[in-house]
């Protein structure tokens, strides 16, 4: 029975999510009130927040699982592994995949969605949020290397954060200006390569 219970809060967490994307990327997010969410999704007002505390949750939610995303990467390295080289190596992985979160992903819905983020004040206080958040995590991670003091681990994080933020918004700057993914790609990883590089010279001694 608990089962059910989930499987059907699930789709009803995902009827929400879609019906509520469809509709700011059609009108805008600042055009589309929590009301026509609930309307088009078939539920409540209140059903909908109880799902999404916050109107801009219905759009952050999409990449919010990847705040602790560094965090973990860095807390399950294999033993020996250098952070850096194993965030590296993901960001590349990553590229490689075509992963919507380092900006080289082309689908039309996908660019679409990035440009509204960046587009809307409230999306992008809360994608600052989350790097902020995210900085935070990967910090607490890294404070488990013997020693380390806790300034430096938190300007490390800030770097290699800000840095894979970067990395990313040129990514997504290039195919929104008419560049395809595969076009890119070469540039792309060149870039990952150079910016890891001068994180590793700055920061290698340290971590």
């Amino acid at each position: 029975m608990t089962g059910l219970r989930e499987r059907k809060k699930a789709r009803t967490h995902a009827a929400i999510s879609e019906a509520a994307i469809a509709l700011f990327l059609e009108h805008g997010f600042d055009q589309v009130s929590v009301a026509q969410v609930a309307e088009a999704a078939e539920v409540s007002k209140r059903t909908v927040f109880a799902y999404f505390p916050a109107k801009e949750d219905l759009v952050v939610h999409r990449f919010a699982d990847h705040e602790d995303e560094p965090a973990r990467l860095v807390r399950t390295r294999p033993p020996g592994a250098h952070p850096l080289d194993v965030l590296r190596d993901h960001f590349l992985r990553g590229l490689r995949e075509r992963d919507p979160v380092t900006g080289l992903n082309d689908l039309p819905q996908i660019l679409a969605f990035t440009r509204m983020v960046n587009q809307t004040p409230a999306l992008r206080t809360r994608a600052v949020s989350f790097q902020e958040g995210s900085g935070r995590m990967l910090a607490q991670a890294l404070q488990d290397t013997p020693q380390l003091p806790s300034l430096t681990a938190r300007l490390a994080a800030t770097h290699i954060v800000s840095t894979h933020w970067l990395l990313s918004m040129d990514n997504f700057r290039a195919l929104d200006g008419g560049r395809s993914a595969d076009e890119r790609y070469p540039q792309a990883v060149d870039d990952a390569e150079h910016a890891f590089t001068l994180l590793a010279e700055g920061l290698a001694r340290l971590l």
